[in-house]
């Protein structure tokens, strides 16, 4: 059965030319033109993955994507006319795991598109490994993280890369490693994501984001798990 493919865009011509594309690769795509009609069609067709424009009348891209992410946890690439960082930290906020800036090349959306849903296939193998400081539990076999007590909601690139600094702990995960174990090798000069990723991380775990306990830097190197972070 082909892995399907939804693409919600507003621009026809476009969904017309991504799904000749995408369907000469052998995907089966459906598609939406408005927000609403995409969560119609990720409940009814369930997707292997999303493309999803941000800028679309009505509700937008970021309002969809919150939404979805209430749904599912289904890779989700944004769509993006430009690429600010305060975009991008909005969309990872919300849930996105990638993006990708218009006019991008067919070759580079392909390539994201296999690295996302290899990842996905990857999800779900159990790890029996706890970390829990008494302020800090991170359960790998769960999928669970909790801090002083409150569960925490990660989105699922946030989780992957905290598994990764967990299940490593103590020591320094070169950035290019880190890069291909959680995104794949197709991200391995995407630093500035990884820094993004790590800084909201950072903000859901740490006590204080601007002295980071736990997830710390190798300046030029990498980053690490401190355990036993927790500085109260």
């Amino acid at each position: 059965m082909a892995t399907r493919i939804m693409i919600v865009e507003d621009d026809e011509a476009l969904i017309r030319m991504l799904a000749t594309h995408l369907e000469g690769k052998g995907f089966e795509v459906v598609s939406a033109t408005r927000g609403r009609e995409a969560l119609r069609l990720a409940f009814e067709k369930h997707p292997a993955l999303i493309l999803l424009d941000v800028m679309m009348p009505g509700m937008d891209g970021w309002q969809t994507c919150q939404r979805l992410r209430e749904l599912s946890d289904v890779p989700i690439i944004m769509i993006t006319a430009k690429a600010e960082e305060t975009d991008l930290l909005k969309g990872f906020r919300l849930g996105a795991d990638d993006y990708i800036t218009k006019p991008f090349s067919l070759k580079e959306l392909l390539a994201r598109i296999h690295a996302l849903l290899r990842r996905a296939d990857q999800e779900g193998e159990p790890n029996g490994e706890v970390y829990d400081d008494g302020y800090l539990r991170v359960d790998l076999e769960r999928h669970q993280v909790f801090r002083a007590g409150e569960l925490i909601t990660l989105t699922p690139t946030e989780y992957r890369l905290l598994e990764c600094l967990v299940e490593n702990k103590g020591r320094v995960i070169p950035h290019q490693e880190l890069l291909e174990r959680v995104w794949g090798p197709e991200y391995a000069g995407a630093t500035d994501s990884l820094a993004l990723y790590v800084r909201y991380l950072r903000k859901k775990l740490e006590e204080n984001p601007a002295e980071p306990h736990y997830i710390l830097n190798r300046w030029g190197m990498g980053y690490w798990f401190h355990p036993g972070g927790h500085a109260g």
